[in-house]
């Protein structure tokens, strides 16, 4: 599902290059959870921003659900996300003007077929009476679940999670945390980076990526 060859990502900034990954090669296969843990700055949004397409590798190449997202267009890459891949991330990215539902529905291309498949994941995910709310009234956690939905609303083959407990108490964390086990559960493929040991431990293995150079499986669990 997930193939990274040798991948390298250098950042020109005002003081000079950054490598945010070197060298770094990763396979996951379809249908497997795998956590990434490491320390800040040690290119783990990296990681998931070039398996998910936002950016491309300075060097090597990148390979996700059979593509070579290295040797695709921008508008290539969209593609694929609109029919491969679900995002979560930390902050939420809400628009804050659109009701709940409608944020579910933002990217949507079939509008009849797709509220009917936002309504029942909402419903699923314990949000059946804030459809029409805003944002800012909701909580962390009804942010987060709603972002779940949008993610999942075209079926993807693939979730790719960045902190996605990151601004959730421990009660929220754990409820989103069983949606995704949910998808893995159901044949999705999960890439989830993260600080927070439970989370973690909610894959099948974790890694460590050491400064955007190495990633290793973390003792204790498979390799």
């Amino acid at each position: 599902m997930i193939t990274f060859e040798s991948v390298s990502k250098v950042y020109q900034t005002p003081q000079g290059e950054v490598r945010a990954l070197d060298n770094v090669s990763l396979s996951i296969s379809a249908g497997e959870f795998i956590a990434v843990r490491g320390h800040s700055g040690c290119g783990k949004s990296t990681l998931l921003s070039l398996a998910g397409g936002l950016s491309t590798p300075t060097t090597g190449q990148v390979h996700v659900a059979g593509q070579n997202l290295t040797a695709m267009s921008s508008s290539q890459r969209a593609a694929l996300r609109a029919t491969h891949i679900g995002f979560v991330f930390q902050m939420f990215h809400l628009l804050p003007y659109l009701s709940v539902l409608d944020n579910v529905l933002v990217a949507a291309d079939n509008a009849p077929a797709a509220k009917q498949e936002a309504l029942a994941l909402l419903e699923r995910f314990g949000m059946a009476d804030r459809l029409q709310h805003r944002p800012a009234e909701l909580s962390a956690g009804e942010r987060q679940r709603t972002a779940m939905a949008r993610a999942l609303l075209h079926h993807p083959q693939l979730l790719l999670a960045d902190e996605p407990t990151g601004n959730l108490d421990p009660q929220n964390a754990v409820g989103v945390l069983d949606l995704i086990a949910e998808f893995h559960q159901q044949g999705g493929t999960v890439l989830l980076v993260t600080h927070d040991e439970t989370a973690a431990g909610y894959a099948q293995q974790t890694l460590e990526l050491r400064a955007g150079k190495r990633i290793d499986p973390v003792a204790g669990q498979p390799g």
